[in-house]
């Protein structure tokens, strides 16, 4: 069986940082080439990066989210990005905000279909949540590393709440030990 951590796939890197002052997103909005600003829709302004790809979430207050990067690097990127673009519009960002990755969602293969019923019993019902007619995968809480797994019937997993890469390899190990253990992946 090939080493299901080897399948690990970053998906998404949300991760929050601030610049210290308020903001008046409709004139940052007017002079951010490419920014989209509706607040009847979102409170925030998007600002979407190309290279490396995500979007930042400008809000009032100073603060922003960065999503959909595919990598702690990437967020990194991005945000200097937005940064050198505040600056541009002489907005003072310090040299070196402090980004806190909030969240890591990956997603792995255990190349092995799954029996979610045999599983939900296996496992007990307290850290699990099941229930097929409403959502296809079975939620698994994890106490450590704490995280949030899918279980798919096809062996797909996606793994959400890591705040480090680490954090998927970890629950993939958890999540194989203890369905071996359970001989459910046989």
């Amino acid at each position: 069986m090939p080493d299901p951590k080897e399948s690990i796939s970053i998906e998404n890197v949300v991760a929050s940082t601030g610049i210290g002052q308020e903001l008046d997103l409709q004139s940052v909005a007017m002079d951010l080439e490419g920014a989209d600003y509706d607040p009847e829709q979102f409170p925030g302004l998007v600002y979407r990066t190309q290279n490396p790809k995500s979007a930042a979430l400008i809000f009032r207050s100073g603060k922003i989210v960065c999503t959909g990067a595919k990598s702690t690097e990437a967020v990194h990127e991005s945000l200097d990005l937005v940064f050198d673009e505040l600056r541009d519009l002489h907005i003072q960002v310090e040299d070196d905000p402090e980004i806190i990755v909030q969240n890591i969602v990956s997603s792995a293969d255990l190349s092995h279909d799954l029996n979610l019923n045999a599983i939900a019993i296996g496992l007990g019902l307290e850290n699990i949540e099941y229930e097929p007619e409403q959502f296809p995968g079975l939620v698994y809480r994890l106490d450590d590393p704490e995280v949030v797994a899918l279980l798919f019937g096809s062996g797909k997993l996606v793994i959400t709440g890591g705040k480090k890469v680490e954090d998927a390899e970890r629950a993939v190990d958890v999540i194989v030990e203890r369905l071996g253990d359970l001989g459910l992946l046989e």
